[in-house]
């Protein structure tokens, strides 16, 4: 049962394609470098809004179309960006328990895409919404975005369209719903009311989630709105590995390949090579969860057998 354990650990949270510790990390990374310029213009008794003009809203989707136009790439950047850190901390925190969630569920390649869609989608509602309502219009040009609230929103709606009763807290009376964690946040978020300048984010966030519900939707119907952005990560992965005959590592090449043993399977002659890398190759794709109590004995055996 630990090797069991270890061998779903390494794919939900090894290092190695972890998609969630991945964009976690960027975003952590970000707020500590916008936050060392911020105390670079604080020490040099710079007013903020100069710090703001010159380094954040660079990054910040600004509601105007005229400044947006010049920094279109804001549309992307924006949702890695917190300007303060208690929206980072509760971004990280409801990313990590929706994210974590998502990659059990399907996998290490779900998780980025959906959260781009999200945002993206967050981003053009927000731009529409801001310049379309007159009431909004003499707010435009001091209007900004930032914050991954999109697309969490995205990621959280999708994780419980795909699994709305998945448990958590399996302590409390067998676990809780994951649908009611989900209702929580969602009335968190709406919480902070309806107003001039929340409607936009509101609004952006209410189409996020209907991304991600549309997201899944085609999921289960076969069709992967993730997968091209996943071909265009290996592509560009390749570019700076052109030694690497295989462009995405799996985690077969850490069970079998890099095995230290000449012969691995040489006590369970039914276990062959192809069959533990089918195996492997599910659990990449769509989580361990997935995997039927054969197809983990047999992972379980080939892992002792490894270790022999």
């Amino acid at each position: 049962m630990l090797r069991e354990n270890r061998y779903k650990k390494k794919t939900i949270l090894g290092q190695e394609g972890n998609s969630l510790l991945l964009l976690l990390a960027v975003i952590a990374i970000l707020f500590c470098i916008f936050k060392f310029l911020w105390l670079v213009y604080k020490m040099s008794d710079w007013p903020e809004i100069q710090y703001e003009t010159n380094i954040l809203d660079w990054a910040r989707l600004s509601a105007s179309l005229d400044i947006f136009l010049t920094r279109p790439w804001t549309l992307l950047t924006y949702m890695f960006i917190h300007a303060d850190v208690l929206p980072l901390i509760g971004n990280v925190l409801w990313l990590w328990a929706f994210g974590f969630i998502l990659q059990d569920l399907t996998g290490n390649t779900k998780l980025v895409p959906l959260f781009l869609y999200g945002g993206l989608a967050g981003g053009i509602i927000y731009l529409a919404v801001t310049n379309l309502m007159p009431s909004i219009a003499p707010l435009v040009p001091m209007l900004k975005l930032d914050g991954a609230s999109a697309g969490l929103m995205a990621i959280a709606i999708g994780t419980t369209v795909l699994a709305p009763n998945y448990r958590i807290f399996p302590m409390i009376n067998g676990g809780v719903p994951l649908w009611i964690l989900t209702l929580i946040y969602v009335a968190i978020t709406f919480s902070r009311g309806v107003n001039i300048q929340s409607t936009p984010i509101l609004l952006a966030n209410v189409g996020a989630a209907g991304i991600g519900w549309l997201f899944v939707v085609q999921l289960k119907a076969g069709r992967d709105w993730g997968a091209w952005m996943n071909k265009a990560y290996d592509w560009a992965t390749n570019l700076f590995n052109p030694d690497r005959k295989n462009w995405k590592k799996t985690a077969k090449d850490d069970l079998y390949y890099n095995s230290k043993g000449t012969q691995p399977f040489k006590k369970i002659p039914n276990i062959t090579q192809k069959r533990i890398d089918e195996i492997l190759d599910k659990i990449n794709q769509q989580g361990y969860r997935y995997l039927t109590e054969e197809e983990k004995e047999i992972l379980k055996r080939a892992a002792e057998d490894e270790e022999l």
